[in-house]
């Protein structure tokens, strides 16, 4: 389970409101794609589409607009409860710090496969999940040029547009699928680490979207993932996903993965534990470090 501590009595109420309430999380996550993404895809403008660390990290009008069309709707649903998302937290890094804060908090990626999204492919994806005091307790996972919706809820199973998913295990004697962080995007160590899934019976290939990249996880399409980045936004709907359809995590020190940072990275995300433990005692045999 992704958790930093013991789940409170405040959940309770959380767990009231999720009953009562998921469905209309799902109009406001399609709404958001309706209005603010899809009317911008393969219809971007140059002026819409902006840098932020370097040129591939891309933000665009879709990933802004979605963001703040998700952070009204989502606070009104839950009041009380705070949205920390990708674009705020950009703005104001100050912000993530709410992942660790005792309100109920929607972890939101409005668009995740910005550049998927801006080369015209359909590889992108919304990403929201509610977490309390570092537990994730629900997340939905829409695809919306595939019209695909995926949904967990912390100990009621995965389901995509309402069929249950399990992982299931990878087939034996076949090589695992392993998508891993893009060289790029690594440090040396990083890059150490994920060289060590080069060797017979793996089969490494650069990621795309992360929160795709979990459904195919979830969906028994993938084996293993390898990340080498902890962003709460780009992990936390897909890990709840992978875990509710039987699947496991584990960072370099043999922990389960935190939304509240800290972990060894790489980290590996599998449809199984015995997945999980032969990537990461993989990795491990190249230097970890910690985010």
């Amino acid at each position: 389970m992704i958790e930093d501590k013991e789940p409170s009595d405040g959940m309770n109420g959380i767990d009231e409101f999720l009953a009562r309430h998921s469905a209309d999380v799902e109009e406001a996550v399609r709404k958001a794609a309706a209005a603010e993404i899809m009317p911008r895809f393969r219809q971007l403008a140059d002026h819409e589409v902006d840098q932020k660390s370097g040129p591939h990290d891309l933000v665009t009008d879709a990933d802004r607009g979605a963001e703040l069309f998700l952070t009204g709707a989502l606070g009104a649903l839950l009041p009380g409860s705070v949205v920390v998302g990708e674009e705020a937290v950009h703005a104001d890094p100050a912000s993530y710090g709410a992942i660790q804060g005792d309100a109920p908090v929607w972890i939101v990626d409005p668009v995740d496969g910005t550049r998927q999204f801006v080369r015209g492919e359909e590889g992108f994806c919304t990403l929201v999940a509610l977490a309390h005091r570092g537990v994730l307790l629900a997340s939905w996972t829409y695809a919306p040029a595939r019209d695909q919706l995926a949904t967990a809820v912390r100990g009621g199973g995965a389901f995509l547009d309402g069929e249950r998913l399990f992982a299931g295990r990878p087939a034996p004697g076949r090589d695992l699928v392993v998508a891993t962080s893009h060289p790029d995007y690594t440090t040396d160590d990083q890059k150490r680490a994920l060289l060590a899934l080069r060797t017979d019976g793996v089969a490494p290939r650069p990621c795309g979207s992360a929160g795709l990249e979990y459904l195919a996880l979830a969906r028994g399409e993938l084996d293993a993932t390898a990340f080498s980045w902890e962003a709460a936004w780009d992990h936390a709907a897909g890990l709840l996903l992978v875990e509710e359809a039987g699947g496991a995590h584990l960072t370099l020190s043999g922990m389960p993965f935190r939304i509240t940072g800290g972990n060894s990275l790489p980290f590996t995300a599998a449809r199984d534990a015995a997945t999980a433990r032969r990537v990461a005692d993989l990795l491990a045999s190249g230097p970890a470090t910690t985010g």
